[in-house]
């Protein structure tokens, strides 16, 4: 018999246990923790720009032969495109839930690939790129100073430079976006009617910078073939890219020599600044200009040792920042996720308690007790084996699938012993009574576990966004209640038969259980009676239930329904638009405000201003758009009135006498990248 065999071989039950043990704690220390399954569809971004260009321009040139090529790539769910006056063309294709991202990837830079002969010359010379793209900011830092000569341009200019290529190097980390003013650039303002005295056009212009700012190979002095005798070879080093304000204001433009060589330079015709790339966005911290750089995760990666590698390397790199410059994280979606994962672990540890204390209680027997008891640790650690196989990650639903098999797994256990236990009062060893119990209860255990898997296993199979998230917590369970049949026919009939002994009906139990007993046997024998008489009237019985059934039903239907509810991940946000044709420094005035009012209300601890961005049509580039965040205090420094539902309607309720700009308070979705715009949920 199957049983029998472990039983008269225990150690290598025990090896089977520990086994499942050893692959659960090394599968629990290298799987990602995540606070949801990726179950956000994957996208692909595709960017390009044309300067100069108007929207309509960019719709007509950019997009329409991009689009018509990348139009109906495999497995594509939708795709959406914005161009912006400022020349910007950005557009997002979004695929189905489970596709490889790579591919998706290659398939779409094919498709561009196919368009680029058909784009303007300019558009073709910057480049169109395409990559991948998360939806949800895992964390943003923010750099300050107390220096007065660094501005946000300098902060803006520092974290590209400086910053930007050793975060995305990081692992973990997808992509990294640097918010505010932009990169340092020289911008070189000409005068129309100055160029116009001397017959010149902006393409003259750009024709003499391109040709006198160029890094120039100037070779080898005594390279081979060299006369004999030759000891030196050098280098040659001669003036290349120009560097200052004085050297641009120098380039020759012109010379005539009709006009006996009178030379034009770009003094001549214009002025030259030391300025921004481009000055669409700003990025204010409580009110204070400041550079921003956002942190995006890889698909599947670990967020929380994500976070961690980020906060660890910029802790290295502040060692040798400028002086008076400072960085923090006050954007940080890991702190909810590991408050979420520790609730659910503190769940896991009381649940494991409170079943062994119900089984000792009902036991009362600490030998019997121990037979479940180990049963929890080898099923329970052994199904992040489980997870691991299946490609899951540690989350909150395979956890409360963890902690609703707690109660499921020592099922198998309990039936064991009461099996054996039986058979030792009717005077048998302890290894006879094992083998006799394993032998009634072999079939038993098999079909509870076969249908116990049965009925988990369905939703394994059900598609789209709903299928994935229900596929983790189903299939975790199934993974324990099978490890815990494993555990029941091998490891647990071998413990039954080492250490149970036989009851001794003239041992007194001590007085809880003796209390409990008291309790317990008259509330046993009331129970009996209620089911004889229930079974009297079973056709009352059957009405009352088919009653309470309809019950229900009405009731389902008052409940209001909902895909995964609204939780506090201490943040909320606020978007902001103005009015068509708003300037830039209009936006500013209008968020500056908004940052103050949510810095008035109780709860609120920072806030983080984006302007120049739309959340609400694909983060597009928009001089009268901005985002605002409100980082809320930690939930264990907040007061009474300063929970979610509190703060958003103080929100609502002062910016709705807000009139320079249109608002809108956004409760971060549930999960990240499933809501407006990839990642925002309208309340």
């Amino acid at each position: 018999m199957f049983a029998k065999f472990f039983i008269e071989r225990p150690v290598l039950a025990n090896v089977i246990a520990i086994l499942f043990m050893l692959l659960g704690g090394v599968a629990i220390l290298t799987l990602p923790v995540a606070q949801y399954p990726p179950i956000t569809p994957p996208t692909v971004q595709v960017t390009a720009s044309f300067p100069g260009a108007s929207a309509r321009t960019l719709l007509e040139t950019v997009a329409l032969p991009i689009e018509q090529q990348v139009n109906g790539v495999e497995d594509m769910l939708y795709m959406q495109s914005t161009c912006t006056s400022d020349g910007r063309y950005t557009l997002t294709v979004t695929f189905k839930v489970g596709t490889d991202l790579n591919f998706a990837q290659i398939l779409v830079q094919n498709r561009v690939a196919a368009a680029m002969s058909q784009l303007p010359p300019s558009v073709q010379q910057q480049g169109v790129v395409t990559k991948q793209k998360s939806t949800a900011i895992l964390q943003i830092i923010t750099l300050t100073s107390s220096e007065t000569n660094q501005d946000a341009l300098f902060l803006s200019n520092f974290g590209t430079l400086a910053l930007k290529d050793k975060l995305a190097r990081l692992p973990g980390v997808g992509d990294v976006t640097v918010f505010g003013v932009g990169q340092y650039a020289m911008r070189i303002w000409l005068d129309p009617e100055l160029m116009r005295e001397r017959s010149l056009t902006p393409k003259d212009v750009i024709s003499a910078i391109q040709k006198q700012n160029a890094q120039v190979p100037a070779g080898q002095i005594g390279m081979p073939p060299v006369p004999p005798g030759q000891d030196f070879q050098l280098t040659v080093n001669v003036a290349g890219a120009l560097t200052d304000v004085s050297e641009f204001e120098n380039i020759i433009v012109k010379s005539d020599p009709q006009n006996g060589g009178q030379i034009t330079r770009i003094l001549d015709i214009g002025r030259v600044e030391l300025g921004a790339q481009t000055y669409g966005q700003f990025f204010k911290m409580n009110g204070r200009p400041a550079g921003g750089i956002a942190v995006y995760q890889l698909p599947g990666a670990n967020a929380l040792d994500t976070a961690q590698a980020v906060r660890t390397a910029m802790a290295e790199y502040a060692k040798s920042f400028p002086q008076g410059l400072s960085y923090s994280i006050p954007f940080d979606t890991t702190k909810f996720v590991r408050e979420s994962v520790n609730e659910v672990y503190h769940t896991l540890y009381e649940a494991g308690v409170l079943v062994l204390l119900v089984i000792m209680v009902f036991l009362q027997d600490w030998r019997a007790t121990l037979v479940p008891a180990t049963t929890v640790p080898v099923t329970i650690i052994g199904a992040f084996a489980g997870m691991a196989l299946l490609g899951f990650t540690i989350n909150l639903l395979t956890l409360f699938a963890v902690v609703l098999a707690i109660g499921i797994v020592v099922d198998d256990a309990i039936v064991v012993v009461e099996g054996a236990t039986q058979h030792l009062e009717r005077g048998k060893t302890p290894k006879q009574a094992s083998i006799d119990a394993m032998r009634e209860l072999f079939g038993p255990i098999i079909g509870i576990t076969l249908v116990l898997m049965s009925v988990f296993l369905p939703p394994a199979f059900m598609p789209g966004v709903t299928g994935q998230m229900y596929r983790q917590f189903a299939l975790v369970i199934a993974v324990t209640a099978l490890i815990s049949a494993i555990n029941a026919m091998t490891l647990k009939p071998t413990q039954c038969a080492l250490w149970l002994r036989r009851p001794d009906p003239k041992r007194k139990k001590n007085i809880i259980f003796r209390w409990f007993n008291a309790a317990y046997e008259p509330t046993e024998r009331f129970y009996t009676r209620l089911m004889g008489r229930m079974v009297q009237h079973s056709g009352r019985m059957v009405l009352i239930a088919l009653a309470l059934v309809a019950l229900a039903a009405w009731g389902l239907t008052r409940i209001p329904t909902g895909f995964i509810p609204t939780e506090d991940q201490g943040y909320l946000m606020v978007s902001v638009q103005l009015p068509d044709g708003a300037a830039l420094q209009r936006t500013e005035r209008a968020m500056d405000e908004i940052a103050r009012i949510g810095r008035g209300i109780p709860g609120v601890d920072r806030a983080i201003a984006i302007g120049g961005i739309s959340p609400l049509d694909n983060s597009a580039s928009l001089a009268n758009a901005g985002i605002v965040y409100f980082m809320l205090k930690d939930w264990s420094q907040r007061g009474k009135g300063e929970d979610l539902k509190s703060i958003y309607l103080a929100f609502s309720r002062k910016l709705a006498q807000f009139q320079d700009a249109g608002t809108l308070v956004l409760v971060p979705p549930p999960i990240q990248g499933l809501g407006l715009s990839g990642g925002f949920q309208m309340q």
